[in-house]
């Protein structure tokens, strides 16, 4: 697992700046289901929504309607300061959105389901509510949200935004705070964009970037915590904006792994290599790797590790929903159990949901 030399992060100024664009390469994403390699961490989830005058519903089938529940992501802050997926079985409700915010809540109702390590990104006794209409989610909070410490300040705008964009009738979110719309976060003001989605950019790693003017956002995930439990984490980094092949730029992210002063890795070694553009026909992404790709293993396979890392951060991309990976140019490549992949892998409903 790759780590090279990067340069430390720049300011936290710099990073907020990028509050101020708009969409980007992370606007509206299509939940596929996906039929991952065994040991694969992400599963699929049959629950969506619709909205319905202006409000969401939720759609169960008889398994969640049996056991009362939905798997819900959940954006929380993990030891390391990370904001981090992490799916959980919440009460089935009508109103899953407002639900998923109560539960960032800290001190509230996710206190006695919170992963070793994991903390609520709102600050206690903050109520909330979520209108959803035309594709925008209107957050509305109290006035005990504006008490957070202001290095919480970024991480509450990503932890909400990706919460709630999770859900296919939410394109952007809005906030407001005790009904009067925010233009800025309380605290540290940092700038609000008109509508927040995924462009925002979560986790931000900005090794060797000093200027973000001539730079895109690119996200890829990264694997965090310990041996035992470890998750993917998604890094927003900058890459040059003239690079406009951007299935590229992220496999060589991968490659490149996290910053040097950062507690994530990579699933990649150092001598992965493309041999070939990549294709994408479709949506149907397809990669040709060297034989490094396989790692150590003798027999054509792939490492979940690696495979769940490809599908995640391109799939992160507008309109790419599958990965097909070849070695030297040919496929029947297997996982590590030895199961063949005979087909293009997609994204999964959910992430990171409890094992690895």
């Amino acid at each position: 697992m790759s780590h090279v030399t990067k340069i430390s992060v720049v300011t936290t100024v710099l990073a907020s700046s990028l509050f101020l664009g708009g969409c980007g390469l992370f606007g509206e994403k299509e939940k596929a289901s996906i039929d991952p390699p065994e040991g694969v961490t992400l599963v699929d989830d049959a629950a969506g929504l619709k909205e319905v005058n202006g409000k969401e519903a939720v759609k169960t089938d008889s398994k969640e309607e049996a056991t009362k529940t939905i798997k819900t992501e959940l954006y929380l802050i993990d030891k390391s300061g990370f904001v981090v997926p992490q799916t959980l079985e919440l009460p089935s409700k009508t109103a899953v959105a407002q639900q998923a915010l109560e539960y960032l809540v800290a001190d509230g109702p996710v206190s006695e389901m919170l992963p070793n390590g994991f903390r609520a990104v709102i600050p206690a006794d903050t109520h909330v509510s979520v209108d959803i209409k035309e594709g925008v989610a209107t957050a509305n909070f109290s006035k005990e949200f504006a008490t957070y410490k202001k290095e919480d300040e970024l991480k509450i705008l990503q932890a909400i935004t990706y919460t709630l964009t999770q859900f296919d009738t939410v394109d952007k979110v809005v906030l407001k705070l005790n009904g009067t719309e925010m233009n800025e976060m309380p605290v540290n003001k940092t700038p609000i964009a008109d509508g927040l989605n995924r462009s925002v950019g979560i986790n931000f790693d900005l090794s060797n970037v000093t200027d973000v003017s001539n730079t895109t956002p690119l996200t890829v995930y990264y694997i965090g915590g310990d041996d035992g439990s470890y998750y993917y984490v998604p890094v927003t980094k900058r890459v040059n904006e003239s690079n406009t092949d951007t299935i590229t730029a992220a496999v060589n992210e991968l490659v490149k792994g996290p910053g040097l002063a950062s507690s994530l890795i990579s699933g990649f070694m150092d001598d992965v290599a493309l041999i070939a553009e990549p294709k994408n026909e479709d949506g149907k992404v397809t990669l040709n790797f060297n034989e490094n790709i396989l790692g150590s293993f003798k027999e054509r396979k792939i490492s979940k590790e690696a495979l769940d890392a490809l599908v995640l951060s391109l799939t992160e991309q507008k309109d790419i929903k599958s990965v097909e990976v070849l070695v030297q140019g040919k496929g029947g490549l297997m996982d590590e159990a030895g199961k063949a992949i005979t087909e293009p892998v997609s994204r999964p409903a959910k992430v990171n949901t409890g094992s690895f």
